[in-house]
């Protein structure tokens, strides 16, 4: 570890609240899907900020944006119109089918909010004990106190009990297991489309259907978090419509802003009329910055769009390659650029190996690599990365893991 790396470490074990477990680099720059530490070390990024830098690291393009506008004019507050946030919310709503956006900084914000106006809808209606959720098994939504409700481990929960009431949690495995589970008193039910932290697991089609008949049946409202899985992650820009959902309310965030922090909470026309001026707020959501950033970033993405389907075709072929050299990997999952290797054995190994040869990929769900490179990564950095994980893979055994 360098001197700079001690230093940086230092000052963060005095002074940063310890709530990150953080792996031993220090990066100073980026470089479209590189990143480079203080010592000149270069990695192949396939986390992307937790899929949020969509169009790699100093992107020009998204540079030049957001410098001329931070030049003009940053932050007015939503007291006022600006030229952007209608502009956004057009283009928003077009993507994704439904009428109206709320802006915030998060994805976590974003859920937030879609939670409110779920309960603003049925109060609205005068139905004043339709306040329920229903999520599901293996569901992480976020960390504050709305989200982490509808979170599902219990890891996470436990010490910040007790949390919103009227939350339970389905099967995701068995689509009976919903039905009894919404009723009369359920506000909404929430969605990842493909499963986050949950290790990466797109909705089965019979859970699908499962969710579409107890949506018919009671009237529920349906919330998609597409914070990780949209944004044009999978080729296209949500991928709720392929796995057979239709949303109500759906909460973008992440890689919408390319870096730039930014959310969206996309409200139907129906969800819409239930609210109200002073239903919610934002001190920072959708100013100029990061909305002109969300603008740059939906005009690339309908360019990418292609790229994204090609590369992630690629990306599966070369990982159920994988797959049949190592016995370790028990499952291939996700879509696009949104990708999970299944191990037999705890994934930590496998990602420190990864890291010492110079590829950054995480852990989720204990036996879970999780890969979210950058929207514009080539053929030739899938062909390194799958070649590194191979070296990684090799190079940890099942009786080293279990000592």
């Amino acid at each position: 570890m360098t001197t700079m790396a001690n230093d940086v470490r230092e000052l963060e074990a005095q002074h940063v609240l310890q709530t990150y477990r953080r792996q031993p680099v220090v990066f100073e720059r980026g470089e479209g899907v590189w990143l480079f530490d203080d010592a000149g070390n270069r990695y192949l990024d396939f986390l992307s900020g937790i899929g949020v830098a969509s169009l790699g690291h100093a992107h020009p393009g998204l540079a030049r944006a957001i410098a001329r506008q931070s030049e003009t004019l940053l932050h007015t507050s939503n007291l006022y119109f600006h030229p952007l946030q209608g502009e956004l919310a057009t283009r928003l709503s077009v993507k994704t089918g439904l009428e109206r956006a709320f802006f915030c900084n998060s994805g976590t914000e974003a859920i937030e909010a879609c939670l409110k106006f779920a309960r603003r809808f049925w109060h609205t209606a005068g139905v004043a004990d339709r306040t329920k959720f229903v999520a599901f098994d293996h569901a992480f939504h976020g960390r504050t106190m709305g989200s982490l409700s509808v979170t599902w481990d219990e890891h996470y929960r436990a010490p910040f009990a007790p949390l919103v009431p009227g939350v339970t949690f389905a099967i995701a495995s068995d689509p009976a297991s919903l039905a009894s589970l919404v009723d009369e008193h359920t506000a909404a039910i929430i969605v990842e489309p493909i499963q986050g932290e949950g290790g990466v697991r797109p909705v089965p089609p019979a859970l699908a259907a499962a969710i579409a008949e107890a949506c018919r049946r009671t009237g529920a409202l349906l919330i998609a978090d597409e914070v990780q899985s949209g944004s044009g992650r999978t080729g296209t820009f949500l991928y709720s419509g392929t796995a057979g959902l239709a949303p109500d309310l759906i909460a973008l965030g992440k890689a919408l802003g390319a870096g730039v922090p930014v959310g969206a909470a996309m409200v139907s026309g129906k969800v819409a009329t239930a609210i109200s001026a002073g239903d919610h707020g934002t001190t920072y959501g959708g100013n100029l910055l990061s909305t002109r950033a969300a603008l740059y970033v939906l005009d690339e993405l309908d360019k990418l769009a292609p790229h994204i389907k090609d590369a992630g075709a690629l990306f599966e072929q070369k990982l159920l390659t994988l797959q049949k050299q190592h016995k370790v990997i028990t499952s291939v999952r996700g879509a696009g650029l949104m990708r999970g290797l299944e191990l037999a054995i705890d994934a930590a190994p496998v990602i420190e190996a990864a890291l010492k040869a110079g590829l950054l990929v995480n852990r989720t769900a204990e036996r879970v690599v999780r890969m979210l490179p950058p929207l514009t990564v080539t053929a030739a950095e899938i062909e390194e990365a799958t070649r590194i994980l191979d070296g990684a893979l090799r190079s940890v055994s099942v009786e080293e893991v279990k000592a």
